[in-house]
């Protein structure tokens, strides 16, 4: 992930459950990617979170924490994406 901030928007959706936020924040924190910011709520029983992460000192390729992301959203039973803020940036101007 690269461009002029090295930040990231990771965003998952989901039917609630126990552990959803502890187990995204370890497969992060094991791969060095710092949270900067996080949202989450409980609509229902739907369970949404925004996080924004700091990708300077990351310690895995794009496609393997996409990979892993992934994964993790199936065993949990959520949806996990993750994309670099420029290109959201960009996505969401007008």
């Amino acid at each position: 992930m690269t461009g002029g901030k090295n930040t990231a928007v990771i965003s998952v959706l989901g039917k609630d459950k126990v552990g959803i936020i502890a187990k995204v924040s370890t497969l992060l924190a094991e791969n060095k990617i710092n949270i900067n910011d996080i949202s989450q709520t409980i609509l229902d029983d739907i369970f949404t979170m925004i996080m924004l992460v700091d990708l300077k000192d990351h310690k895995i390729e794009e496609s393997d924490i996409v990979e892993k992301l992934n994964a993790l959203g199936e065993e949990l039973g959520v949806t996990i994406t993750i994309q670099h803020t420029d290109l959201f940036d960009k996505m969401h101007r007008i």
